[in-house]
């Protein structure tokens, strides 16, 4: 199998900690967009042109969620990262699904905005995404309640989805203190060494974190 991504994506990262929590051998291709040649590549293989995207014999695997959805299937490792029982199953996606489009898409937005000319800025936008991840940080604050993972007891997809969707949130939106369980909660993933992995191969790309990545994780 060949992974085509860049271990500063948080989306890339998602997926490296499933691998990772496995051991799954594969061939890591590290994306070079600044390579007319390597963005030509890529484009033949997946044209939206978002990362990651796995090769797996003839198949080509996109978005982040299906891909470690497959390699569950497919190349499963010591533990399923989706519950083999249907209602455990369900909840394991419904915590993916909100660390994608509740944390890591509210953070992409302000990050993108530091990206932009000042006189073209959005501060509405980042106002609104800013206020989306408090209101996702509370409820997964509560949904944490009694869990060791995000959606039990096992470590799993929601997991590998919260990992670097907390990660980077944080550093633009930090967790309040009256989240504790979600702070704790982000410190228990960046101890996990398929995680921390993850992290300690992104180290060197942090200083072109547009916002300015704070010297801490």
């Amino acid at each position: 199998m060949i992974l085509h991504a860049h271990p500063f994506s948080s989306y890339c990262q998602k997926v490296l900690t499933a691998l990772y929590e496995a051991g799954t051998a594969f061939t890591y291709q590290h994306l070079d967009f600044g390579d007319p040649a390597a963005r030509e590549a890529f484009a033949a293989l997946w044209p939206v042109m978002r990362m990651p995207v796995l090769v797996d014999g003839d198949r080509i695997v996109v978005e982040s969620t299906i891909i470690i959805e497959h390699l569950d299937l497919h190349h499963p490792g010591p533990a399923r990262m989706v519950p083999g029982d249907p209602a455990a199953a369900l909840e394991a996606r419904l915590l993916d699904r909100a660390f994608d489009n509740y944390v890591m898409t509210p953070m992409q937005r302000v990050v993108a905005d530091f990206m932009r000319r000042p006189e073209i800025r959005d501060p509405t936008g980042v106002a609104e995404a800013r206020s989306l991840l408090d209101r996702a940080y509370g409820w997964l604050d509560g949904r944490l309640r009694g869990r060791t993972w995000a959606a039990g007891e096992s470590f799993g997809l929601a997991d590998c989805a919260a990992a670097p969707a907390l990660f980077y949130a944080d550093w633009v939106q930090p967790i309040p203190p009256s989240c504790g369980r979600l702070r704790d909660y982000r410190a228990q993933l960046l101890a996990r060494p398929s995680f921390a992995r993850a992290v300690d191969e992104a180290r060197p790309y942090r200083h072109f974190f547009p916002p300015g990545a704070p010297d801490r994780d």
